[in-house]
C-alpha cells in the first residue's frame, strides 16, 4: 500500500472545516470517502471537497472495500461505539479526543484494535506541532531548570443547550471537550501520572455538565495548576516554571495555521528572554502525515493509546476529587 485511503465518518466541524483540507494536503493519504447520518449532507459534503464517494450510513464506509482507514470526529459518546465497529471491519482509526469518554470504554477500544490488527491514534494534534516539539526540548535539555510547576487555562463562551457540548448524555461538558488538553501537556511536560489529584468544579444547573473545573495534580517533579472553562470568554495560555527560568506558549492548543506563533523563554542571571517564532504549520497536516506513517511504515503513532486511557484515568480523578469538595 503506497497511499492510504482515509473515509471520514461524518460531517462534523472539525471534520469540515479544518482536518478534511489537512488530509487532502497531507502526503500519502487520500479522503476517497465520507459518510453521515443525512445523505444529502454527505453527497453536499462530498461535493464541496472532491471526495469520491458519499455514504448515508456509517456502516456503508465501513463495508466500503475502497477505504483502509477511518477517522471519528463524532461526539464524545460515541467514539467506542464506532471505533470498535471499524476495527471489527479492519479498518484502522484516527479517533477525535478524549478517546472515549471513561477509561474503561478506552481500553475496550485498544483491545478492539489490537484484535482487529488495526491501528489506533487519538487526535491531540496540539503535540505534534513544531512549537510543542521545541518547547519539550527546552525542558528536557534544562534550559529552565529543574521543572517546578505548570500553569494552563483554557476556555470559550458556549451557552447553546442544543450544542453536543452542553449534553451530558454525549459526554459534554469542559473537562472532556477542554480540560482533556490542560491534564495532557502537564503529564506530558511532568512525566509520568499524578501521586494527588484536587478539583473544584461548577455545573450548568440544567444540563448537569461541568461549565468550570479547576485542577491540582500534584506530581513527584512538581505541580500542575489548570481551569477551563466553557462559559468564559476565549482564552487559552501554558506557563512553565523551573528553578532557573521560565516558558510561556502562546497559542498553545488552537495553533493557528495561517500565522506564526510565539514561544517566550525568559532564563539566565539577568532573566533575559527570548522569542522563538514559528512559522505558519498545519498541525492537522502533520497529525495525518504521522497517523499515516504509522500505518503505512509501522511506525509508533505519536500519541500511544496507553497515554490516552492514562488521560481519561487523571480526568476521572479530577471528577471524582470535586465531588468529594
Amino acid at each position: 500500500m503506497s497511499e492510504l485511503r482515509i473515509g471520514v465518518m461524518s460531517t462534523a466541524h472539525i471534520g469540515v472545516r479544518h482536518v478534511i483540507p489537512a488530509m487532502q494536503t497531507a502526503a500519502r493519504c487520500d479522503v476517497v470517502a465520507i459518510a453521515s447520518r443525512d445523505a444529502e449532507r454527505a453527497r453536499a459534503v462530498a461535493a464541496d471537497f472532491g471526495i469520491p464517494k458519499a455514504h448515508g450510513s456509517y456502516e456503508a464506509l465501513l463495508a466500503d472495500e475502497g477505504v483502509d482507514a477511518v477517522y471519528i470526529p463524532l461526539p464524545n459518546h460515541l467514539h467506542a461505539e464506532w471505533t470498535i465497529a471499524a476495527a471489527e471491519a479492519g479498518k484502522h482509526v484516527l479517533c477525535e479526543k478524549p478517546l472515549g469518554i471513561s477509561s474503561v470504554e478506552a481500553r475496550e477500544m485498544i483491545d478492539a484494535c489490537r484484535n482487529g490488527g488495526v491501528t489506533l491514534m487519538e487526535a491531540f494534534m496540539y503535540r505534534l506541532h513544531p512549537s510543542w516539539v521545541a518547547v519539550r526540548e527546552m525542558v528536557a535539555s534544562g534550559r529552565v531548570g529543574s521543572l517546578v510547576a505548570v500553569q494552563s487555562w483554557f476556555s470559550y463562551f458556549n451557552d447553546d443547550p442544543e450544542n453536543i457540548r452542553n449534553v451530558a448524555a454525549y459526554g459534554g461538558g469542559a473537562l472532556l471537550d477542554i480540560g482533556c488538553y490542560c491534564i495532557n501537556q502537564s503529564r506530558m511536560l511532568l512525566g509520568g501520572e499524578p501521586v494527588a489529584v484536587s478539583a473544584a468544579q461548577k455545573r450548568d444547573p440544567h444540563s448537569g455538565v461541568d461549565v468550570l473545573t479547576s485542577g491540582l495534580l500534584e506530581f513527584e517533579k512538581g505541580v500542575a495548576a489548570f481551569t477551563c472553562c466553557t462559559r468564559c470568554q476565549a482564552d487559552q495560555r501554558v506557563h512553565i516554571y523551573g528553578t532557573d527560568g521560565r516558558i510561556s506558549v502562546e497559542v498553545p492548543f488552537n495553533i493557528p495555521a495561517d500565522r506564526p506563533t510565539r514561544v517566550f523563554l525568559t532564563a539566565g542571571a539577568g532573566a533575559t528572554t527570548e522569542t522563538f517564532t514559528f512559522g505558519p504549520v498545519d498541525k492537522y497536516v502533520i497529525q495525518a502525515e504521522e497517523f499515516t506513517a504509522a500505518v503505512l511504515d509501522g511506525t509508533e503513532v505519536p500519541i500511544p493509546p496507553a497515554d490516552s486511557v492514562a488521560n481519561l484515568e487523571v480526568i476521572e480523578r479530577v471528577v471524582a476529587a470535586a465531588r468529594r469538595r
